[in-house]
């Protein structure tokens, strides 16, 4: 992982815009889906043949050892990132922070009040 993150960072262009190691765990934030998945295709870059390469490695050995994946698709306007007296971090560390006033300063604000049919309204929020 420590390969690849190098490689990431060293070209922006991917389309990576960061990612924070917690202990063994790395949380990363991509420009799209797509330019996740074509990295993690790409036989040009160090995931691909590295993906291969374990998968040959491990082979029948699953429950030894293993690889935790998850990937969120979020819409913009459906999510928030929350600081007060800190830096900013995780998603708050790769997009722009808005001062939470006026009406950013609840949630329903920030995220969008519910409308008479009990969808959210997604117009608002902070991007």
């Amino acid at each position: 992982m420590p390969r690849m993150l190098k490689e990431l960072k060293a070209k922006p262009e991917i389309g990576l815009l960061g990612a924070q190691s917690i202990g063994f765990t790395v949380v990363q934030y991509w420009r799209s889906f797509e330019a996740l998945e074509r990295y993690a295709r790409s036989a040009d870059g160090a995931h691909w043949p590295a993906w291969i390469a374990f998968n040959e490695r491990v082979g029948g050995s699953r429950g030894d050892v293993g690889i935790w994946h998850e990937t969120y698709r979020i819409a913009a306007g459906e999510y928030e990132a929350v600081y007060s007296g800190m830096p900013a971090y995780g998603l708050g560390s790769v997009g722009t922070l808005v001062p939470a006033r006026e009406r950013l300063e609840t949630v329903r604000g920030r995220l969008g009040s519910a409308s008479r049919t009990g969808a959210a309204d997604r117009t608002s929020g902070i991007a």
